[in-house]
């Protein structure tokens, strides 16, 4: 038995960038066959986002497409789209993000398709989803964040709003469009039939508000910016130390009382205005530089061990560099080396899912633009070598 966990699921995938590309690769990463189609000579827009660069490989393009094969095929041709129809019609699953209506006007729509192979589920991940007003604005992950929120609780309390530092709408996006396929992977077991599947980079972000959108909900109070505190739990935000500063996240009051005790100082407990996390919410402005003072005292390292001898949930504060030499990200997998077709061995992020039957694994490198298309062809469509050779010299792939 194969020990993958789609691995007789074929996926079709037609986007690019990254929240497509980053659904994808994901059920790549579960053994599932993906094919990735990208545009002749150009590919996938990414694979000119450098520097930095592997090789000749961007380290951007690397960030999304692992365990796929590559295949160049134009769409605008009219024989290239007969070869999308062609290989939509033995896929369980189709991915693409172009503009509303671009994919109808080629025939390549959900019905058309679907009427080849009704199993076909087809995910369209697009800025705005597929109606409403801005449906046929582009979508970019910095205005999805500008728009839905998020940049204006993210940054310092009396600065300006800062977008999140990687494109956390176009990652939740992916996310949610891939928890949305294997549902409806799911769903295809019991009914025999795929579907359409719409996600939308503002629909994911505003989904990812969590609970401070819901606060506003709640209450119509217009969130505001806390730097690296937190609207709701005190004390939970960075402290300076004597030679750098730590993350300290007191999720309740039993949690506090610990660290009073720990710290010897009883009497932030015993006080009225600090004694519950509401009380300490009330009052952070008058706590706060209480504890900072404190922290202050002594070394990040001592407070780590200090604090983790009791439970109390910190941590240090690490540059890239540092998180991804970090042995528990080392012993969990999550740096790992594979072999590229072109460039030897390459450092990727690893999976996150450990399963324990199936697990999740890295079985292909970033493919470079177009490596497979001729065994793509051959193998899954039946061209001949000659059959290529000419689809080729016409500018089709």
């Amino acid at each position: 038995m194969n020990p993958n966990a789609l691995a007789a699921v074929r996926v079709l995938d037609l986007s690019r960038i990254l929240a497509g590309p980053y659904c994808a690769m994901l059920l790549g990463d579960y053994g599932a066959d993906v094919i990735k189609v990208e545009e002749p000579q150009s590919g996938d827009g990414t694979r000119s986002w450098g520097p930095p660069w592997v090789g000749d490989q961007s380290a951007y393009f690397l960030t999304a497409n692992r365990n796929k094969r590559s295949i160049t095929v134009n769409m605008k041709s009219e024989e290239g789209r007969a070869i999308i129809r062609r290989l939509a019609a033995d896929s369980d699953v189709l991915i693409e993000n172009f503009k509303p209506g671009t994919m109808a006007q080629w025939g390549l729509d959900y019905a058309a398709l679907a009427a080849a192979n009704l199993r076909l589920i087809y995910c369209s991940l697009t800025g705005y989803g597929q109606d409403g007003p801005y449906c046929n604005r582009p979508g970019y992950d910095f205005v999805i964040q500008a728009q839905s929120g998020i940049m204006s609780i993210t940054g310092p309390v009396e600065g300006e709003p800062y977008k999140v530092g990687v494109a956390v709408a176009d990652l939740m996006a992916g996310l949610f469009a891939t928890t949305a396929i294997l549902a409806a992977l799911h769903e295809r077991e019991q009914s025999g039939s795929g579907q359409a599947i719409d996600v939308a980079l503002l629909d994911a972000q505003i989904a990812g508000l969590a609970n401070v959108g819901q606060n506003y909900l709640a209450t119509a109070v217009t969130p505001a910016r806390y730097g690296n505190a937190h609207p709701s739990i005190v004390p939970y935000e960075s402290f300076a130390t004597c030679d750098g500063a730590i993350a300290v996240a007191i999720g309740s009051d039993q949690q506090y009382r610990k660290f009073c005790r720990q710290i010897e100082r009883d009497d932030l407990t015993e006080n009225a205005a600090f004694r519950t996390n509401s009380a300490r919410v009330a009052n952070r402005t008058i706590l706060i530089p209480l504890l900072q003072a404190i922290f202050a005292t002594r070394s990040s390292q001592e407070w780590i061990e200090l604090l983790q001898a009791i439970d109390v949930p910190v941590g240090s504060i690490n540059d890239v560099a540092a998180a991804l030499d970090d042995m528990q990200v080392r012993a969990r997998g999550m740096v790992q080396q594979v072999e590229h077709a072109t460039q030897g061995l390459i450092d990727l992020i690893g999976p996150v899912a450990k399963f324990s039957r199936t697990p999740a694994a890295i079985h292909r490198a970033p493919p470079p633009l177009g490596y497979d298309t001729a065994a793509v062809l051959s193998e899954r469509l039946g061209y001949s070598q000659p059959e290529i050779d000419q689809l080729r010299a016409q500018g089709v792939i």
